[in-house]
């Protein structure tokens, strides 16, 4: 794989709104190993190379289990979820699908179990931006594996 554009080539101005979402969902009170896990799900899902070696190697240094990372596509058949993670899961995923299938009540239903609706908020901007910065690295295909923990602040 080539990489057709350089992050150092863009607009410093494009890079800093875009990086200016990160210290935002910091803010949120949720579990940065959460969102990250979140995060990680959802470039699953889209198949970004680039952004699957940034999660998994800040999820690792957040002290993540190997075990839960290999079988997170398999997620609802697994035990070492919490119920609390499954439901922001199945949410994260119908987020990401949402061209191809309905964000239900039964899922919208299910996650306000576990969160408020400030916190559902913040979930759907984590699963948005990372929707987004997926499909940037689709297009500009930056080469993985040479990602730093913490490169991106």
């Amino acid at each position: 794989m080539t990489e057709r554009i350089s992050y150092q080539n863009l607009s410093s101005k494009l890079l800093k709104s875009i990086n200016s979402v990160k210290p935002y969902l910091g803010q949120s009170g949720l579990d940065p190993k959460f969102r990250e896990l979140l995060s990680y799900r959802v470039s699953q899902i889209n198949g970004c190379a680039y952004c699957l070696d940034m999660h998994h190697k800040e999820l690792i240094h957040l002290g993540e289990d190997e075990l839960r990372l290999h079988s997170l596509p398999a997620w609802r058949e697994c035990p070492f979820y919490t119920d609390k993670e499954k439901a922001a899961l199945a949410f994260a995923e119908a987020v990401t699908n949402a061209n191809k299938t309905d964000i239900d009540d039964h899922i919208f239903d299910r996650l306000k179990v576990f969160f408020s609706e400030s916190e559902i908020t913040y979930l759907t901007l984590t699963v948005t931006q990372t929707n987004t910065w997926n499909r940037i690295n689709k297009v500009f295909r930056p080469v993985p594996g040479n990602y730093k923990v913490g490169q991106f602040g």
